[in-house]
């Protein structure tokens, strides 16, 4: 019998013994917060509590202004609505990432144009941005995938020189540094979000920062059935909130206030949940740099701070006796107790992004629906990464102990030894 968890061998790690941290998590202090709300009464509509975490995200991100937002999809919509962008725009934005990134674009009728990453941090490459850009390109939306930052110093002068709007997708990144300032106060707008599975969670959610009062106001009022903020004369009771000139066409994308509960206990834990993950991506890139046929990804030395969503690193059949990707993902899986993924699917051929099942949604011109095709992008690392390199495990994983960074080193050395069993 061979000694693969997978074939019946013994696993690395038994997890009904040692199971992997679980995620995600609370205690008595949400459970307070929560029962307060509930018999408070007031739960939601610019309550107490979401105006709390606002200040606390904006400060946390070293920004003047955060929106709490009813989720990271519609941020993302929001804030190029707020730049001002729309139909027979278009908005550079990486092949590889979740489709709500191209999907937002594609809700505002401006043109998501796929551009291909760089093979060694999985983001945006800016040889390809600068290629990409037309005459009716706006802006661009870098995704910090993973544990990578996008190169931010590249894409801002791209920007400049270009006049693009940059709009950061930190959906992976609360709390990451670039060059010491935070991941959503680089570009002109950052968006977040607070789905259950990220580093900041309260089910559901999002949020969205920037420096830039116009912009605030804008999407203050975007997320607000289109009310602008509240004037301050108005708030002392010394003018008339609601005059002409004070809306815009919007709908209700707030937050509640028990989401605000959770969020600012998540917003308490993330610096010290994040340098538990750093410490142990570390240690296990410096133990996969030993192994044959597994490359960590490239941390860049202007990354001050990071944040892992996941942990991922490339993988090199030809190093394993030609072994398929595939089949090493299922394998380490089995040996580890704990779910070893792939990347996300290149936007070209992604299931889930699929602008032409809705032709009486985004079929506006026929040239508008010829351009919304993904399919006429060229993504080869993209492609690439998903088929035949990519190896990731959720940051659950990194909150474990040395001893679980261990294991995952053990397994991965296990199934290079015993390859030709799979074959």
């Amino acid at each position: 019998m061979s000694r693969l968890a997978v074939k019946g061998g013994m696993p690395v790690r038994n997890v009904k013994k040692n199971p992997w941290p679980k995620w995600p998590v609370w205690d008595q202090r949400e459970e307070k917060g929560l029962l307060e709300v509930l018999r408070s009464g007031v739960w939601s509509y610019n309550g107490p509590r979401e105006k709390r975490f606002n200040e606390a995200f904006a400060k946390y991100t070293g920004t003047k202004y955060a929106l709490a937002i009813a989720n990271g999809t519609v941020t993302l919509q929001l804030a190029l609505e707020a730049c001002g962008i729309g139909y027979g725009d278009e908005v550079i934005v990486p092949g590889l990432t979740w489709q709500a990134t191209a999907a937002a674009a594609l809700d505002v009728n401006a043109v998501p144009v796929l551009v291909d990453v760089t093979e060694d941090t999985w983001c945006l490459d800016p040889a390809k941005v600068e290629e990409a850009i037309t005459p009716r390109t706006k802006a661009i939306i870098p995704v910090h995938l993973y544990g990578c930052f996008a190169d931010m110093d590249a894409i801002l002068a791209i920007a400049r020189r270009h006049r693009l709007r940059v709009i950061e997708d930190c959906a992976h990144k609360h709390g990451g540094e670039w060059k010491g300032k935070k991941a959503g106060s680089i570009g002109d707008i950052g968006s977040f979000s607070f789905q259950l599975s990220k580093l900041m969670t309260a089910g559901e959610g999002g949020a969205l920062t920037t420096s830039d009062p116009a912009l605030y106001e804008k999407l203050d009022a975007l997320r607000n059935c289109g009310r602008r903020p509240e004037p301050e004369a108005a708030r002392k009771g010394e003018g008339i909130y609601g005059s002409e000139g004070d809306f815009l066409q919007s709908g209700n994308y707030r937050l509640t206030e028990f989401q605000a509960v959770l969020l600012t206990e998540a917003l308490r834990r993330l610096p010290r949940h994040n340098k538990v993950r750093d410490k142990n991506a570390q240690y296990l890139n410096a133990q996969l740099a030993q192994l044959p046929g597994v490359l960590p990804l490239r941390r860049d030395q202007r990354e001050t701070a990071e944040a892992y969503y996941n942990y991922s690193f490339r993988y090199q059949r030809e190093r394993f006796k030609g072994l398929p990707v595939a089949q090493f993902r299922e394998a380490l899986s089995a040996e580890l107790g704990c779910r070893v993924e792939a990347s996300y699917e290149p936007l070209n051929a992604c299931a889930l992004y699929t602008p032409h099942t809705k032709p009486w949604r985004y079929r506006l011109t026929a040239r508008h629906w010829k351009e919304i095709d993904p399919r006429r992008f060229k993504l080869p690392v993209c492609r690439r990464i998903r088929d035949e390199e990519s190896v990731c495990f959720h940051h659950t994983v990194l909150m474990g102990t040395r001893a679980d960074m261990d294991a995952i080193v053990e397994a991965i050395r296990k199934i290079h030894d015993h390859a030709e069993d799979l074959i």
